[in-house]
């Protein structure tokens, strides 16, 4: 067994030769760095499965180099070349924006399902440059650009392998190499499904439709989808199709933070012991803290992970209270979480410039203020490559006790979002953050209600995946308390990360809102 120069355990060792296989099958020989043109045949579908510092990121960012060794192409979704009967191609995808952005922070070029369904339109002239980029073409020569431009667009390409980027550092916006999106009109041909946990069966069916040579890593102590049946879409696979990293790798300084995710597979473990434990590696370890209540400062950035709606909504008010925030209005700085976007039919490509730019749903996004348009608002997207953008939106504050949102202002249609200081569990797979507060009085009432899924304690999933979000910090919060904030809200930490933004609208005639 040949293996990369990478120490692996014995499992990864093992998941690696086996999803080596399944690519020399499809024509691609990591061993031998060789490349075959793709055939016609069945879709091959893998699982490789393992529970959070299993190795699955590693493994796949091991994968991905491989191929691109053996002369794979990665498609990104920023930019695709123009198809050759002889092309192999890899796309290496993600749920959420923020599930992609933690691959790509870990050096893996991730992009979202949606950004592999919809590619970019190029300006011909700027295509030129996208091709010479990838290798195919001599260097152009384009009116308005020096030579010294081109280079420094060379050189951002060849430090993180994105068109766009590269193209803003030779000195031009978004809105002047790209004319639209369409959707995606071939198959590709080899894709890595990160968090696969999240797939809904409708999601896996599309995959296997684009992918004859799909790969999902995904982890079965996680959360289903809702509406799933407490079914994740690998559990559907054969044996002989999955793959399970048993080990653990921990850091060198240990991980409290996976130690006690992982102390959540006792089944003997109650809640009561559960927190003795946590309390336990507070005394010991900065990392995990016994919170007796809510940061304020924090929930701008990184939102309360809350298990009941009815907590998330009172925590979010709170938020906005304690900031004084007008009902009329929001503050810059305030955390919104896209909940869809409503647009007629007849504005498909404005939806599409909406999705396509990070604003699907789910997508986590920090309002920098009004728009040059009534019921527009210049929005920061958390995780997207290019995150700062300026579009219709509907904002929805919703109120306790009270069905109906309160809506400070709203666009007659556009994107719609909903508060964010605070998010349920669910919502937050897939996410990252450097510090996670866990609201732990929810997940005592998950325990007392003795709710199973999947054959486990409700409250231990809950638990596992909140505490399996945080990267650095764990707050485990005991007490319905909120502390004072430090500073006013501020977007400083946002301004030297956000490129000029992009003007999305979709005119209406007022008959037709």
């Amino acid at each position: 067994m040949s293996l990369p120069a990478l120490t692996f355990s014995d499992d990864q060792a093992q998941a690696y030769d086996r999803v080596a296989e399944m690519l020399r099958e499809a024509g691609v020989d990591l061993e031998d760095g060789l490349c075959l043109p793709a055939k016609e045949g069945k879709t091959r579908v893998m699982a490789l499965l393992g529970k959070a510092g299993s190795g699955k990121t590693m493994l796949l960012a091991e994968l991905a180099r491989a191929l691109g060794e053996a002369g794979v192409e990665t498609v990104s979704g920023d930019y695709e070349s123009r198809r050759r009967k002889d092309r192999r191609t890899l796309a290496i995808l993600a749920p959420t924006n923020k599930a992609a952005s933690v691959l790509r922070n870990r050096g893996v070029p991730a992009t979202t399902i949606h950004r592999i369904l919809y590619t970019p339109v190029y300006h011909p002239e700027y295509e030129k440059i996208a091709e010479w980029l990838m290798g195919n073409g001599e260097k152009p020569e384009i009116e308005g650009l020096t030579d010294e431009a081109l280079d420094r667009a060379f050189a951002s390409f060849q430090g993180h392998k994105s068109v766009p980027a590269a193209l803003a550092a030779a000195g031009l916006r978004g809105s002047d190499f790209i004319t639209g999106w369409k959707r995606r009109e071939e198959p590709l041909d080899i894709g890595f499904v990160d968090e696969a946990s999240m797939l809904d069966d409708r999601q896996f069916e599309d995959l296997q439709e684009i992918f004859p040579n799909l790969l999902i890593f995904g982890d079965p102590a996680q959360l289903a989808p809702v509406n799933q049946s407490g079914a994740m879409v690998f559990d559907g696979l054969k044996d002989s199709q999955k793959m399970e990293l048993a080990r653990v790798h921990r850091q060198e300084a240990d991980n409290p933070i996976l130690d006690l995710a992982h102390a959540l597979s006792d089944p003997a473990l109650s809640f009561e012991d559960f927190e003795r434990m946590i309390e336990d590696k507070a005394r010991s370890d900065d990392r995990v803290v016994w919170a007796q209540r809510v940061e304020v400062d924090l929930m701008a950035r990184s939102p309360v992970l809350v298990w009941r709606n009815a907590t998330r909504i009172r925590l979010i008010n709170a938020f906005r209270a304690v900031y004084g925030a007008p009902e009329t209005e929001l503050l810059e700085g305030e955390p919104l979480i896209c909940d869809g976007i409503e647009l007629p039919l007849k504005h498909r490509k404005k939806r599409l410039d909406l999705e396509a730019r990070g604003l699907i749903k789910g997508a986590q996004v920090i309002y920098l203020g009004p728009g040059r348009k009534p019921g527009f608002s210049r929005l920061h997207v958390m995780g997207a490559p290019d995150p700062r953008i300026s579009a219709a939106s509907i904002v929805k504050i919703e109120k306790p006790d009270e069905e109906e949102p309160f809506i400070p202002f709203a666009a007659r249609m556009g994107a719609t979002f909903l508060h964010g200081a605070a998010v349920t569990i669910h919502k937050a797979q897939g996410s990252q953050w450097d510090a996670v507060q866990v609201f732990a009085p929810d997940l005592y009432a998950a325990a007392r209600m003795g709710r199973s899924e999947a054959g486990q304690p409700l409250w231990k999933r809950l638990a596992y995946v909140a505490i399996t979000r945080a990267q650095e910090r764990l707050y485990w919060v005991v007490r319905n308390r909120l502390a004072k904030p430090s500073a006013p809200l501020s977007v400083d930490d946002l301004r030297a990360a956000s490129a000029a933004p992009l003007e999305l609208t979709a005119p209406v005639a007022e008959e037709e809102i």
